[in-house]
């Protein structure tokens, strides 16, 4: 991968990243396009693909933590831990990126997401009692979020997806090297 690409992609990372600090509804949030984006695009530097969206988050829940108080908490570990999950979707998404294959893990992210985030919320928060009927009421109270999620995950791949494409296709420099 050359330089240009790579500031391309960690510039894009960081700028969506940092729109976590400005107001926004509810889950309408880059985290889960920033992982696909991280997966899909920095494949050949596994490392570098997980590393880049926590380290993004952390910058970014460390502001907010500064700004608002509202930074950390005790769910952490599941966000962190699904995006590293959603990261690993994404580099399955490096092999064939196609606008309906980054549709569908997008897709596939956000219900991920909302699964595994949702489901620690209901085990660990004691709002709900540990039954079906309250793993069912957990679900069933996230929906609202749920659609916020959906149109924030949507709305960010097309923008770092799609602004890639653009780059692309306009600036030589940062089209992918053949070999």
């Amino acid at each position: 991968m050359n330089n240009a690409r790579l500031t391309l992609f960690s510039g894009m990372i960081v700028a969506a990243a940092l729109s976590r600090i400005l107001p926004h509804p509810p889950n309408f949030a880059p985290i889960n396009a920033i992982a696909l984006f991280a997966g899909a695009y920095l494949a050949n530097r596994k490392a570098f693909a997980f590393a880049v969206p926590i380290l993004a988050m952390l910058l970014s829940d460390t502001v907010l933590e500064m700004l608002t108080g509202w930074g950390f908490h005790s769910g952490m570990w599941v966000i962190y831990s699904t995006m590293a999950l959603i990261t690993l979707l994404g580099l399955r998404l490096a092999k064939n990126r196609s606008i309906i294959n980054t549709g569908a893990t997008t897709l596939a992210a956000s219900v991920v997401f909302f699964l595994l985030t949702n489901f620690a919320v209901w085990a660990n928060s004691g709002m709900y009692p540990l039954t079906l009927a309250g793993l069912q009421a957990c679900y069933i109270a996230a929906l609202p979020f749920f659609q916020n999620s959906l149109a924030g995950d949507a709305f960010y791949a097309v923008v770092l997806f799609g602004g890639v494409a653009l780059a692309e296709r306009f600036v030589p420099s940062l089209r992918p090297v053949q070999g």
